[in-house]
């Protein structure tokens, strides 16, 4: 892929955490193309053609098939290029990822797949947490994710091998949260080794 904007320099922070995730990242780690539209779309709506276009450069590819899979490593890089250059118009970098995330979550329960995972949920909060690590398998080839309780309406969602920031996911989990009805969602992650991530969730 084309190297991220010499222009347009990250935090060392995250560019070395987007190094690190890349560098973990195997040939058979991929995501669904409708995470990368997702991402365009984002970009385009907050901040513009322009900024869309640069997104644009890093990619190889010119069109994203929905539910075809492609290399993680590709994603990860325009994800992280797209919330630095929307970090102004979100208010950082990381509530840049949090609107990233609940993009995807958005998209993801518009397709076939994630209607039936509402369905199967049932518009209860807890049944769709509970059924949520399927519907991440359906979404991408990695990883390892469950939920235990600490509460009715409270626990923990833990991600093992997971490539995205803690960031990024605490907005597709208040996505998919409020999607099914919960009310003052709380989402709050944080890092349990490089790909690894706890998010304490919580709603009423």
């Amino acid at each position: 892929m084309t190297p991220l904007l010499r222009g347009s320099p990250m935090a060392p922070e995250v560019e070395r955490s987007l190094k690190q995730r890349c560098a973990l990242s195997t040939p058979e780690d991929t995501t669904r193309g409708m995470f990368f539209r997702g991402v365009l779309e984002t970009v385009r709506r907050l901040g513009g053609p322009a900024l869309e276009a640069e997104c644009r450069k890093l990619l190889p590819e010119k069109r994203y098939l929905d539910f075809y899979s492609y290399p993680v490593t590709h994603f990860l890089q325009l994800s992280f290029l797209a919330a630095h250059l929307l970090a102004d118009a979100c208010g950082g970098f990381d509530e840049a990822q949090r609107r990233l995330g609940r993009q995807a979550a958005h998209d993801f329960l518009t397709s076939v797949a994630g209607k039936t995972l509402q369905m199967l949920a049932r518009d209860e909060p807890r049944l769709l947490l509970e059924q949520l690590p399927t519907g991440f398998r359906l979404a991408v080839s990695y990883g390892e994710r469950g939920m235990t309780w600490t509460g009715p309406t409270s626990g923990h969602f833990t991600m093992k091998r997971n490539f995205m920031p803690p960031a990024y996911h605490e907005g597709v989990l208040a996505a998919v949260l409020e999607a099914v009805g919960a009310r003052d969602v709380q989402v709050h992650g944080r890092d349990t080794g490089v790909l690894g991530a706890e998010y304490a969730v919580s709603w009423r």
